[in-house]
Formats: structure tokens, sequence, C-alpha cells
């Protein structure tokens, strides 16, 4: 279990399999180091009402990624013709990690003591894969709650080369999505992320400069500087979450795998002259 040991306990709740057919509950709260009651403890979720809100907030900000609360809040209004208050959209907004000034997710925010750097991929050229390589993280709906998604996608073949739900924005899902794709797919030249805390971690800069990456970050308020990354989100939420209405954490991992591999291996991209990530990621020889 050296994996876990650097993980909080909240990460660590999160890894029990209450259905595990092999090893009870009481068994992997054990190995885990937490206690049992914490295995038991059911925070309450959102109100209906919040959730039905953060639907329409999810939905109307996908579409319109430059609207911040104000207008948010007031083409709510207008749809649902009622008076919906602003600082219940900014509330509902901070739980979804969305920032209210800036025109891109911001699903949390960093302090001046985590290090920030350069962004590298200015009019740079993106001609083949393992070149650049980037992450973020996006908020998924559930019909009675929502979890957070984070990917890592090659620019060059927009291929999703990992990808990981939580119910919390805790640095571990994050870490276990990294390293995947680097088990599966080799290091990158360059890697770049947003200034959350989960990117600006010392284990997270760790796994790619111990593997000598150069490591690029989006400026503050550029939605552009993680086009593909946006681009991903949208047609995620479009073509799979919204179609699904998810019921539970799990449905959502099921609903997501399935969804990504037939992204990675079956859906044509105009912008890949229609072919898949994977073809484009491994081209066949002649």
């Amino acid at each position: 279990m050296s994996r876990e040991q650097g993980l909080t306990v909240r990460d660590r709740v999160a890894l029990l399999e209450r259905d595990h057919p092999d090893l009870p509950l009481s068994r992997q709260t054990e190995l885990l180091g937490v206690s049992r009651a914490s295995a038991y403890y059911r925070p309450a979720g959102p109100s209906k009402c919040d959730l039905a809100l953060m639907e329409e907030i999810d939905q109307l900000y996908t579409e319109r990624p430059y609207y911040g609360s104000r207008r948010l809040a007031r083409e709510i209004s207008k749809r649902r013709k009622e008076n919906v208050n602003r600082k219940c959209i900014q509330r509902l907004m901070g739980q979804m990690g969305l920032e209210a000034i800036y025109p891109k997710p911001n699903l949390s925010r960093n302090t001046a003591k985590h290090p920030i750097y350069p962004y590298l991929l200015r009019g740079v050229k993106i001609e083949r894969p393992n070149q650049v390589w980037s992450t973020d993280i996006t908020y998924i709906r559930l019909s009675h709650g929502f979890v957070y998604l984070v990917a890592v996608i090659d620019w060059y073949s927009r291929l999703v080369l990992a990808w990981r739900v939580s119910t919390t924005m805790e640095a571990g899902f994050c870490i276990e999505a990294a390293e995947e794709a680097i088990a599966m797919y080799g290091v990158p030249e360059i890697f770049n992320s947003d200034q959350g805390v989960q990117f600006t971690s010392a284990d997270y800069i760790a796994i790619w400069e111990t593997r000598g990456v150069r490591l690029s970050m989006d400026g503050r308020g550029r939605a552009l500087d993680n086009i593909f990354v946006e681009r991903l989100w949208r047609t995620v939420k479009y073509e799979e979450v919204y179609l699904k209405h998810y019921e539970t954490v799990e449905e959502a991992r099921t609903g997501l795998s399935a969804y990504f591999r037939f992204y990675n291996h079956e859906r044509l991209h105009q912008s890949l002259h229609y072919l898949t990530p994977h073809e484009v990621h491994f081209p066949r020889e002649g």
C-alpha cells in the first residue's frame, strides 16, 4: 500500500470498494490507514435546487465560457422567468471550480507559494506525437451530485492518454493519470497545465522534472492556452455526459471509459483528416 501513503484521508477513503468480492471493508480501512467510521461517513450532498442550477450553469458555461457569474445569473433568470440570485451562482461556480472572472475553468486557485512556469507553446508548431501533452480538470454532473474528471491529452494526435474521476479536488487522481500516461506512452517533450494547486504541487512537478520534461503553464485568464483540452471537454459533454445523465460515480466511470475508447479508436476527427486519434498517434507503416 506504499502508493497510498502519500494521499490524504479523503483520497484514501475514496479508494475504498464497498462491494469488493475478497476484501471486507474493515480490512480495506486497515490497509489504507483510515478509521472505519470515516468509511461510513456520508457528507450532506447539494440540494435538488442547487443541482438543477449547477446543471444549467454547466451547460451555459460549456456553450459560452466567457460568461461570468453576472451574465450567467441574468441568462438563467431570463430562461426560468424568475430572479436567480447572483451570489448563489457565484457560490455554485466555486463548488464546480469555475472562475467567474477568467474565461476558462480554474478548478483550484493557486497561491504565490507554488512555482509558476512560463507558457512555452505560443507560436510553436505541433508536428509529431509526444511533442506536447497537456492536462486539465472539469466538472461532471451526476443525478444526485457531481464528480471531477482529469485527462491527459496529446496535442498532435488528440489522443486521450489517461484519465481519472474523483469525488474531491485532491491531487491524487491527477498524479495517477499522469503516471498512467507515462507508463503507457513514454514522456513528452513539453507538458502543459494550468496553475491549479494540483499541477503545481511538488509531487506533481517531480513526475515531469525527474524525467527531463519541460513544464509549461497557461497564463491567468487565457482560455486558448490549453485549447485542445477545452475542446475535448465540450466534445465529451455534448456527445456523452449530457446524453447519459449518470446516476452514480461508478456509472460515470463506466460511461466515460466506453466513450474514451470510442473517442480514441473510432471517432473520426475532421481536424485530423477524418482519422482517429489512435491512427494519428500510431501511423501504420507505409
